[in-house]
Protein backbone atom coordinates (compact mmCIF):
# COMPACT_ATOMS: atom_id res chain seq x y z
CA UNK A 1 0.00 0.00 0.00
CA UNK A 2 2.91 2.48 0.82
CA UNK A 3 4.20 1.95 -2.63
CA UNK A 4 1.26 2.32 -4.63
CA UNK A 5 0.43 5.76 -2.70
CA UNK A 6 3.95 6.36 -3.40
CA UNK A 7 3.99 6.58 -7.42
CA UNK A 8 0.45 8.32 -7.21
CA UNK A 9 2.19 11.06 -5.71
CA UNK A 10 5.69 11.37 -7.08
CA UNK A 11 3.40 11.99 -10.28
CA UNK A 12 1.65 15.05 -8.73
CA UNK A 13 4.35 17.14 -6.26
CA UNK A 14 2.87 20.52 -6.05
CA UNK A 15 4.75 23.59 -6.86
CA UNK A 16 5.02 26.28 -4.66
CA UNK A 17 6.70 29.69 -4.34
CA UNK A 18 7.28 32.36 -1.38
CA UNK A 19 5.02 35.39 -1.11
CA UNK A 20 5.83 38.55 -0.67
CA UNK A 21 8.89 38.78 1.53
CA UNK A 22 7.12 41.06 4.54
CA UNK A 23 4.41 38.51 4.88
CA UNK A 24 6.73 36.56 7.76
CA UNK A 25 4.18 35.40 10.93
CA UNK A 26 5.72 36.13 13.93
CA UNK A 27 4.47 32.77 15.90
CA UNK A 28 6.35 33.58 19.00
CA UNK A 29 5.91 37.43 20.42
CA UNK A 30 8.62 37.28 22.60
CA UNK A 31 6.37 38.54 25.75
CA UNK A 32 4.07 35.00 26.79
CA UNK A 33 3.09 32.10 25.57
CA UNK A 34 -0.11 33.66 23.55
CA UNK A 35 -0.78 31.32 20.64
CA UNK A 36 0.66 28.40 22.01
CA UNK A 37 -1.10 25.48 24.24
CA UNK A 38 1.25 23.17 26.49
CA UNK A 39 0.80 19.12 26.54
CA UNK A 40 3.18 17.16 28.96
CA UNK A 41 2.53 13.31 28.87
CA UNK A 42 1.03 12.34 32.36
CA UNK A 43 -0.64 15.72 32.11
CA UNK A 44 -4.39 17.50 30.76
CA UNK A 45 -4.01 19.56 28.10
CA UNK A 46 -2.78 23.53 29.28
CA UNK A 47 -1.19 22.22 32.04
CA UNK A 48 2.02 23.64 32.37
CA UNK A 49 3.81 21.39 35.03
CA UNK A 50 6.92 22.96 36.70
CA UNK A 51 6.28 25.91 34.51
CA UNK A 52 8.33 23.96 31.66
CA UNK A 53 7.59 26.06 29.19
CA UNK A 54 8.06 29.94 30.10
CA UNK A 55 9.26 33.21 28.72
CA UNK A 56 11.86 35.20 29.78
CA UNK A 57 14.00 37.96 28.47
CA UNK A 58 12.18 38.00 25.53
CA UNK A 59 13.06 34.28 24.92
CA UNK A 60 10.78 30.65 24.98
CA UNK A 61 12.53 28.80 27.70
CA UNK A 62 12.14 24.84 27.90
CA UNK A 63 13.10 24.54 31.91
CA UNK A 64 13.44 21.64 34.41
CA UNK A 65 14.65 24.01 37.52
CA UNK A 66 11.45 22.58 39.09
CA UNK A 67 11.70 19.15 38.60
CA UNK A 68 12.89 16.45 41.05
CA UNK A 69 13.13 13.76 38.09
CA UNK A 70 12.24 13.88 34.70
CA UNK A 71 9.93 10.81 35.28
CA UNK A 72 9.15 10.53 31.19
CA UNK A 73 7.27 14.41 31.58
CA UNK A 74 7.55 14.73 27.95
CA UNK A 75 6.51 17.56 26.51
CA UNK A 76 5.68 19.58 23.85
CA UNK A 77 4.42 23.32 23.24
CA UNK A 78 1.96 23.08 19.92
CA UNK A 79 1.27 26.65 17.97
CA UNK A 80 -2.44 27.11 17.65
CA UNK A 81 -3.24 26.82 13.96
CA UNK A 82 -2.75 24.08 11.25
CA UNK A 83 0.06 24.37 8.92
CA UNK A 84 0.42 22.73 4.59
CA UNK A 85 3.31 24.85 2.87
CA UNK A 86 5.47 26.74 4.34
CA UNK A 87 8.91 27.72 5.58
CA UNK A 88 9.46 27.75 9.16
CA UNK A 89 12.49 29.30 10.65
CA UNK A 90 13.46 29.72 14.36
CA UNK A 91 16.68 29.71 16.50
CA UNK A 92 17.84 27.56 19.29
CA UNK A 93 20.47 26.44 21.78
CA UNK A 94 20.92 24.32 24.36
CA UNK A 95 22.52 25.41 27.29
CA UNK A 96 22.60 24.43 31.42
CA UNK A 97 22.46 20.46 32.40
CA UNK A 98 20.34 17.65 31.68
CA UNK A 99 17.46 17.13 34.04
CA UNK A 100 17.97 14.17 36.64
CA UNK A 101 15.86 11.08 35.60
CA UNK A 102 16.23 12.42 31.60
CA UNK A 103 16.98 9.49 29.34
CA UNK A 104 21.17 9.52 27.94
CA UNK A 105 19.51 9.73 24.21
CA UNK A 106 17.88 12.91 25.11
CA UNK A 107 21.14 15.14 26.48
CA UNK A 108 21.36 18.11 24.29
CA UNK A 109 18.10 16.97 22.33
CA UNK A 110 14.88 18.79 21.24
CA UNK A 111 13.00 19.05 18.53
CA UNK A 112 10.16 21.02 16.13
CA UNK A 113 7.15 18.97 15.02
CA UNK A 114 5.61 19.42 12.04
CA UNK A 115 2.40 17.92 10.12
CA UNK A 116 1.89 16.69 13.52
CA UNK A 117 -1.82 15.18 15.34
CA UNK A 118 -3.38 18.26 17.52
CA UNK A 119 -3.01 18.60 21.24
CA UNK A 120 -6.68 18.23 21.52
CA UNK A 121 -6.17 14.40 20.29
CA UNK A 122 -3.63 13.24 22.47
CA UNK A 123 -3.86 11.00 25.18
CA UNK A 124 -3.22 11.89 28.54
CA UNK A 125 0.07 9.58 29.08
CA UNK A 126 0.94 9.94 25.14
CA UNK A 127 4.98 10.77 25.10
CA UNK A 128 4.90 12.22 20.86
CA UNK A 129 2.57 13.22 18.52
CA UNK A 130 2.18 11.77 15.67
CA UNK A 131 4.35 13.71 13.66
CA UNK A 132 7.33 14.55 11.66
CA UNK A 133 10.16 15.38 13.82
CA UNK A 134 12.99 17.81 12.61
CA UNK A 135 15.22 16.81 15.48
CA UNK A 136 17.39 19.12 17.41
CA UNK A 137 20.71 18.06 19.01
CA UNK A 138 23.97 19.58 20.57
CA UNK A 139 27.49 18.29 21.01
CA UNK A 140 28.59 16.80 23.76
CA UNK A 141 32.48 18.09 23.48
CA UNK A 142 33.50 15.28 21.78
CA UNK A 143 31.32 12.93 19.45
CA UNK A 144 29.62 14.17 16.10
CA UNK A 145 26.38 14.82 16.12
CA UNK A 146 24.51 16.25 13.35
CA UNK A 147 21.73 18.31 13.69
CA UNK A 148 18.66 19.18 11.99
CA UNK A 149 18.06 15.20 11.56
CA UNK A 150 14.66 13.40 10.98
CA UNK A 151 12.43 11.52 13.03
CA UNK A 152 9.24 9.47 12.63
CA UNK A 153 6.84 9.22 15.46
CA UNK A 154 3.97 7.09 13.56
CA UNK A 155 5.29 8.22 10.49
CA UNK A 156 7.32 7.36 7.82
CA UNK A 157 9.09 9.30 4.44
CA UNK A 158 10.87 8.47 1.44
CA UNK A 159 14.57 9.53 0.81
CA UNK A 160 15.75 8.98 -2.38
CA UNK A 161 12.93 7.47 -3.55
CA UNK A 162 13.14 4.41 -1.15
CA UNK A 163 10.94 4.37 1.74
CA UNK A 164 12.54 4.30 5.05
CA UNK A 165 11.30 2.41 7.87
CA UNK A 166 14.24 4.09 10.90
CA UNK A 167 12.65 5.80 13.02
CA UNK A 168 15.23 8.34 12.78
CA UNK A 169 18.18 9.70 9.73
CA UNK A 170 20.77 12.09 10.06
CA UNK A 171 21.28 15.02 8.30
CA UNK A 172 24.22 15.83 6.71
CA UNK A 173 25.34 18.90 9.06
CA UNK A 174 28.39 19.42 11.15
CA UNK A 175 28.21 18.89 15.00
CA UNK A 176 27.37 22.34 16.53
CA UNK A 177 29.06 22.07 20.37
CA UNK A 178 28.48 24.68 23.41
CA UNK A 179 25.42 26.92 24.00
CA UNK A 180 25.50 28.66 20.54
CA UNK A 181 22.41 29.97 18.36
CA UNK A 182 21.98 27.79 15.61
CA UNK A 183 19.64 29.02 12.81
CA UNK A 184 17.26 25.92 11.79
CA UNK A 185 14.87 26.63 8.52
CA UNK A 186 12.44 24.03 7.25
CA UNK A 187 10.17 23.94 4.14
CA UNK A 188 7.24 22.00 4.07
CA UNK A 189 5.67 21.73 0.49
CA UNK A 190 1.87 19.84 1.68
CA UNK A 191 2.69 16.05 0.93
CA UNK A 192 5.49 16.77 -0.99
CA UNK A 193 9.26 17.55 -0.43
CA UNK A 194 10.87 18.62 3.06
CA UNK A 195 13.97 20.49 3.16
CA UNK A 196 15.81 20.85 6.89
CA UNK A 197 18.90 23.90 6.48
CA UNK A 198 21.39 24.72 9.08
CA UNK A 199 22.59 27.90 9.27
CA UNK A 200 21.42 28.69 5.79
CA UNK A 201 22.70 25.04 4.37
CA UNK A 202 20.52 22.33 3.11
CA UNK A 203 21.67 19.30 5.09
CA UNK A 204 18.63 16.91 4.41
CA UNK A 205 15.64 16.73 1.68
CA UNK A 206 12.84 14.20 1.52
CA UNK A 207 9.49 13.76 0.40
CA UNK A 208 6.11 11.99 0.77
CA UNK A 209 5.76 12.18 4.62
CA UNK A 210 2.56 9.63 5.50
CA UNK A 211 1.04 7.29 8.59
CA UNK A 212 2.95 4.46 9.83
CA UNK A 213 -0.30 1.93 10.29
CA UNK A 214 2.53 0.04 12.52
CA UNK A 215 1.77 2.65 15.47
CA UNK A 216 -0.94 2.66 17.52
CA UNK A 217 -1.40 6.44 17.25
CA UNK A 218 -1.67 6.73 13.67
CA UNK A 219 -5.25 6.75 12.93
CA UNK A 220 -5.29 10.07 15.00
CA UNK A 221 -4.14 11.38 11.90
CA UNK A 222 -6.01 9.39 9.44
CA UNK A 223 -9.00 11.83 7.09
CA UNK A 224 -12.12 9.93 5.93
CA UNK A 225 -10.54 8.53 2.73
CA UNK A 226 -8.08 7.06 4.58
CA UNK A 227 -5.17 8.54 2.59
CA UNK A 228 -1.77 8.08 4.36
CA UNK A 229 -0.05 10.83 3.25
CA UNK A 230 0.00 14.15 5.21
CA UNK A 231 -0.45 16.94 3.76
CA UNK A 232 -0.88 19.82 6.70
CA UNK A 233 -1.08 19.42 10.85
CA UNK A 234 0.30 20.93 13.96
CA UNK A 235 3.99 22.80 14.61
CA UNK A 236 5.20 21.80 17.88
CA UNK A 237 8.30 22.64 19.88
CA UNK A 238 9.88 19.73 22.16
CA UNK A 239 10.93 19.46 25.97
CA UNK A 240 12.99 15.75 26.12
CA UNK A 241 14.59 16.63 29.68
CA UNK A 242 17.53 19.13 28.52
CA UNK A 243 17.05 23.05 29.11
CA UNK A 244 16.92 24.75 25.52
CA UNK A 245 15.80 28.47 24.42
CA UNK A 246 13.97 29.64 21.39
CA UNK A 247 13.91 33.11 20.02
CA UNK A 248 12.77 34.39 15.83
CA UNK A 249 10.02 31.44 15.39
CA UNK A 250 8.69 32.63 12.22
CA UNK A 251 6.91 31.17 9.46
CA UNK A 252 6.38 32.31 5.57
CA UNK A 253 2.89 30.44 4.06
CA UNK A 254 3.57 29.60 0.37
CA UNK A 255 1.37 29.94 -2.86
CA UNK A 256 1.14 26.48 -4.22
CA UNK A 257 -0.27 25.77 -7.97
CA UNK A 258 -0.53 22.38 -9.89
Amino acid sequence: MFFILLAVFLNTQCICKKKNSDEWIQLFNGKDLSGWIVKIAGYELHENYGNTFRVEDGLLKVRYDQYDDFDNRFAHLFYENVFSHYILRMEYRFTGEQCPGGPKWAYRNSGIMIHGQSAETMEKEQKFPVSIEVQLLGGDGTNPRPTANVCTPGTNVVLNGELILDHCINSSSGTLHGDQWVNIEVEVNGGDIIRHKVNGVVVLEYENPQLDERDPYFSRLLPDDSDLILRKGSISIQGESHPCDFRKIEILVLSCNR
